[in-house]
C-alpha cells in the first residue's frame, strides 16, 4: 500500500502543499480584487468596509482555530481536512454569487469557520509523519504551498481584469472542491497515541481530556511565550497580507490589476526562500544546539523590523519593493519554525489545541490590525500603526530569546 512506502511522509507533505496553497489563495484573492468587485457592490468603496470584510473572516477563523485545534487531536485529521477543503471551496464558488455586503460578510465567515479546521489538523499530522531530523524542513515545504497561494492570489485582480470578478471565484471554487476527492483516495491519518474508540467515548470523557489539554497548555509558562511570539509578527504579517496590495497600489501610482500581482509575488517569493532556507538551517541547528530551531525564527524576525520601516516609510519602487523582499523573507524563516518550536514544549497529543489556540491569539491580532490600518488609510495616519507593529515584533524577539529553554528536540508524552 501507498502508506507503507518508506516516502510516504513525503508524500503527505505534497498532497497537503496543494490544500495549503487553496487555503491562502481562496481567502487572499480577495484583497486585490476590490476594485473590480465595487463596480457591482458600492459599499467596497470604502476602505473602512473592506477592512471590516476582511477583518470579520480572521475574527471568525481566530474563534474557530482552538476549537478545531482540539477537535483535530481527537478526531481522524484526515477526515477534517477533505471536508473542510470541500466546505470552504463550496463557499469560494458561492462569492461569484454575491450582489451585496451583507452577503459578503456572511460568505466570509462561513470561509473563516471552514478554513480554520486545516492549519491545526495539517500541520500535526505533518509534525506526526515527520520526526526529528526532517520535520521543520517538511513543515516548510508545507508553508511553501501557503506563500505560493498567496502570491497566486494576486493574480485574481488579473483573472478579474481579463474575464471577470465572478468567475475568478467559481473556477477555484470548483478546482478546490475536485481536489478533495483526490485527498480521499491518497491521504491517511497517523496518531502518535492512542484515541478511545467510539465506544469509550462519551461527552463527559471528552471534556474531560479538552479541560486537561488547556490546563495543561495554560500551566506551562513556554507556552504563553510562544503564544505571544507567534501574535505579535502577525501585526505584520496580516498588514500585509490585506492591505500590501493596496499600499503599493496608492504608494507607486500603480494600477490594481499590476499591483496586485507584483505586490504579492514579491512577498511570497521571498517567504518561499525563507521557508526552505529557514527550515533546512532549522533543522541542522537543533541537532548541534537545543535552541537552535529558536534563534533561527529570531534571525527571521530581526530582518523583519528594516523591513517594515522600508514598507511604511520607503520611497519609490526600489525601497518598497526591497523592504517586502526583507519581510518575506525574514517572515519565512520565523512561521516555518512555529510548529517544530511548539513540539520541544508540548507533547503530540495536545499540539493541534496548542496551534489552534496560537491561530486564535496571531489572528486576532492580524483582525485588529487589518481593521485599524483600514482606518488609518482613510485617514492618512498610517506611522503610529507600523510603530506599533514594530515595538511589538521587539518585545517577542527578547522575550523568546531570555525565556523559552528546551530540554528536548520532541517532547514526548508524559
Amino acid at each position: 500500500m501507498l502508506v507503507d512506502k518508506k516516502n510516504y511522509p513525503w508524500i503527505v507533505v505534497g498532497l497537503l502543499w496543494f490544500v495549503a496553497l487553496l487555503n491562502y489563495l481562496d481567502r487572499q484573492m480577495l484583497s486585490t480584487m476590490r476594485p473590480f468587485m465595487m463596480e457591482d457592490i458600492a459599499e467596497l468603496m470604502s476602505a473602512a468596509n473592506f477592512g471590516r470584510l476582511m477583518a470579520i473572516f480572521l475574527w471568525i477563523y481566530a474563534f474557530m482555530s482552538p476549537l478545531s485545534g482540539a477537535i483535530a487531536d481527537r478526531l481522524n485529521r484526515k477526515w477534517l481536512i477533505v471536508i473542510s477543503l470541500f466546505v470552504w471551496s463550496g463557499v469560494t464558488l458561492a462569492m461569484g454569487y454575491a450582489r451585496d455586503m451583507e452577503q459578503l460578510y456572511v460568505l466570509r465567515a462561513l470561509m473563516g469557520i471552514s478554513e480554520a479546521f486545516y492549519i491545526p489538523a495539517g500541520l500535526s499530522l505533518i509534525a506526526d509523519f515527520h520526526q526529528g531530523k526532517t520535520r521543520s524542513l517538511a513543515i516548510g515545504l508545507h508553508t511553501s504551498g501557503i506563500y505560493l497561494g498567496q502570491a497566486l492570489g494576486g493574480y485574481g485582480a488579473t483573472l478579474a481584469d481579463a474575464f471577470s470578478w465572478q468567475f475568478t471565484f467559481h473556477t477555484f471554487g470548483l478546482v478546490g472542491m475536485a481536489y478533495s476527492l483526490v485527498l480521499i483516495l491518497f491521504l491517511r491519518e497517523k496518531k502518535t497515541y492512542r484515541v478511545e474508540q467510539s465506544g469509550e467515548r462519551s461527552i463527559r470523557k471528552e471534556l474531560k481530556t479538552a479541560v486537561k489539554g488547556l490546563s495543561m497548555l495554560f500551566s506551562n509558562i513556554a507556552f504563553w511565550v510562544i503564544l505571544f511570539y507567534f501574535s505579535a509578527p502577525s501585526l505584520p504579517g496580516w498588514a500585509t497580507k490585506n492591505w500590501l496590495p493596496t499600499l503599493f497600489s496608492e504608494s507607486l501610482h500603480m494600477d490594481m490589476a499590476q499591483a496586485g500581482p507584483l505586490s504579492t509575488m514579491v512577498i511570497a517569493f521571498a517567504s518561499l526562500v525563507g521557508v526552505l532556507v529557514g527550515g533546512y538551517v532549522s533543522d541542522k541547528w537543533v541537532q548541534k544546539h537545543l535552541k537552535g530551531r529558536i534563534y533561527t525564527g529570531v534571525i527571521g524576525l530581526v530582518i523583519t523590523i528594516p523591513s517594515l520601516l522600508l514598507i511604511g516609510y520607503g520611497e519609490g519602487l526600489v525601497a518598497i519593493v526591497s523592504g517586502a523582499l526583507g519581510f518575506g523573507l525574514g517572515f519565512g524563516i520565523f512561521d516555518v519554525n512555529n510548529m517544530p518550536i511548539l513540539c520541544q514544549f508540548v507533547s503530540s497529543r495536545y499540539r493541534a489545541t496548542g496551534y489552534g489556540l496560537m491561530n486564535f491569539a496571531g489572528i486576532s491580532a492580524g483582525a485588529i490590525i487589518t481593521n485599524e490600518l483600514g482606518k488609518a488609510i482613510d485617514s492618512g495616519h498610517t506611522d503610529l500603526v507600523f510603530i506599533t507593529m514594530i515595538a511589538a515584533v521587539s518585545l517577542a524577539i527578547c522575550l523568546q530569546l531570555t525565556v523559552l529553554q528546551p530540554g528536548t528536540v520532541d517532547m514526548k508524552e508524559e
